[in-house]
C-alpha cells in the first residue's frame, strides 16, 4: 500500500504549492479526503501523478475544464477521444502561432517605418493603428 501524504508532502512531491492543491480540489479536479477527528487530511501518493498530469496538460495550453475532460477519458479509456481533443488543441495552438507571426511582421514593418523617418513627422506606428 502506498503512505498515505499530508497536503504539504502531496505539495512537495507533485512539484506544486498547498494553494494548488487546494484550488484544484475547488475545481473538482481532486477529491478532498475526509478529515479525521483528529489530524490532517491524508493523501494517497498517487494523487501527486494526477496533479503533475494536470500541470503538464495546462503547459500543453489545455484549460481546466478540458483537463476535467481528459480525466473522465482517462478513466473511461478513451484514448481515440483523447487524441481528438489533442488534435483541436493542436490545431488551436498552430493557429495561434500563425496570427502571432502575422503581428510580429506587421509590428516589426511599422518599426522599420519608424526607423527611416525623421523623428518630426507623424509617428507610423500610430498612424498605422489609427486608420480603419
Amino acid at each position: 500500500m502506498a503512505p498515505e501524504l499530508t497536503i504539504g508532502k502531496l505539495a512537495d512531491a507533485a512539484g506544486v504549492n498547498v494553494e494548488t492543491i487546494r484550488y484544484y480540489q475547488r475545481c473538482g479536479l481532486l477529491d478532498e479526503p475526509t478529515k479525521p477527528i483528529s489530524g490532517y487530511r491524508r493523501y494517497s501518493a498517487d494523487i501527486s501523478k494526477r496533479v503533475r498530469f494536470i500541470k503538464r496538460a495546462q503547459a500543453l495550453g489545455f484549460t481546466l475544464t478540458e483537463i476535467r475532460g481528459l480525466l473522465h477519458l482517462d478513466a473511461a479509456h478513451a484514448c481515440s477521444n483523447t487524441r481528438t481533443l489533442a488534435t483541436r488543441k493542436l490545431a488551436l495552438i498552430e493557429q495561434k502561432m500563425a496570427d502571432l507571426a502575422a503581428m510580429q511582421r506587421a509590428l516589426s514593418g511599422l518599426v522599420r517605418q519608424c526607423d527611416v523617418g525623421d523623428g518630426h513627422a507623424a509617428c507610423p506606428i500610430i498612424e498605422a493603428m489609427a486608420r480603419e
